[in-house]
């Protein structure tokens, strides 16, 4: 069973004693509280599988307070949240490193785990990715607490434009320097191991910048291919990336093999093909005008379109996730 329905199960069967709990300790506190999962582990993203059951995989789901509820009312909540099974349809509780990912929890604690609220460009510039698709995955099956429920819309809303513009315009700096450079002079020097980092660096930015594009967070590294998969099934510019990422490793192994120039068309196709998709749809997008696949010749465009004076006159590369 996957996390994200073993929870719901679990709240559907036992949630009721929290909600009557919490009508008793105040009227109208139930419809006060939003209920759902959502946070860190592979479940909330729906990634899960039996590898991901080691450990915090347990039967349990997540009750959100406003602060002010939660100073009255958290404690008591959470000794009645204590009693429920620990055993459910044949999953237990006793693989729970983190004990915090489930239970009663404040608005605040939650987000101040992950991104706080964003209130300037500056705020948003410095949210990891993968911070705020922690934040805002998973699924809430009662919405009541306006305060958790208003920050949630909020990040969901994904970042400002000028903020997608900025990072947008790092990622084409990384993929142009990494995979359409650099990486084709480390080929020809037959630098296994920094070919290696190189395409990283440049998978990397390429997953990130498909995301960025759709306007969806890249999640943590472990789950950001398999988050680029998903999105393949229903959007050709993914697929089209998934593809070519897929044929990377490649490169590497014809490398070891002393097939330097084979290595190097392999390389070059691969990335001259991922990063011509990319400028389409960055001039799709109107986020550039320019002509030619090189991401670097795409950045004046990039940044001239950012409103904010403070972002628009910052280096292209000044992102904390490059």
């Amino acid at each position: 069973m996957k996390g994200l329905a073993l929870a719901k199960a679990y709240y559907d069967a036992f949630g009721s004693r929290i909600l009557e709990a919490a009508d008793q300790l105040d009227s109208g506190l139930a419809a006060r509280l939003s209920i759902g999962l959502t946070g860190e582990g592979s479940q909330c993203f729906g990634y899960d599988d039996a590898i991901s059951q080691d450990h915090d995989f347990a039967p349990g789901f997540c009750v959100f307070l406003s602060d002010e509820d939660f100073q009255a009312f958290g404690p008591a909540l959470q000794s009645v949240y204590g009693q429920l099974p620990e055993r459910f349809q044949g999953f237990t509780c006793e693989n729970i490193i983190a004990g915090d990912r489930l239970g009663i929890m404040s608005c605040s604690g939650f987000y101040n785990r992950f991104t706080g609220v964003p209130e300037t460009n500056l705020d948003w510039l410095f949210l990891p990715e993968s911070a705020l698709a922690a934040a805002t995955n998973g699924q809430i099956w009662q919405t009541g607490c306006s305060q958790f429920d208003a920050v949630r819309n909020l990040l969901s809303s994904f970042y400002p434009e000028d903020i997608r513009r900025k990072k947008i315009a790092a990622r084409a700096s990384v993929l142009s320097q990494a995979g359409q450079y650099n990486l084709l002079r480390l080929i020809r020097r037959e630098d296994e191991v920094t070919v290696l980092f190189a395409m990283s660096r440049f998978e990397e930015a390429a997953i990130s910048m498909i995301h960025l594009l759709r306007r969806r967070y890249t999640p943590f590294y472990k789950w950001a291919f398999r988050s680029l998969s998903d999105m393949a099934e229903t959007d050709a510019l993914a697929e089209d990336c998934c593809r070519q990422l897929k044929k990377m490793p490649e490169v590497g192994i014809l490398l070891r093999q002393g097939k330097k120039e084979e290595a190097e068309s392999l390389a070059f196709h691969l990335t001259e093909t991922i990063c011509e998709s990319i400028v389409r749809e960055l001039r799709g997008q109107h986020l550039s005008e320019t002509t030619g696949s090189f991401l670097q010749d795409h950045l004046t465009d990039i940044m001239r379109g950012i409103e904010d004076p403070q972002i628009r006159t910052m280096h292209p590369m000044a992102d904390p996730a490059v």
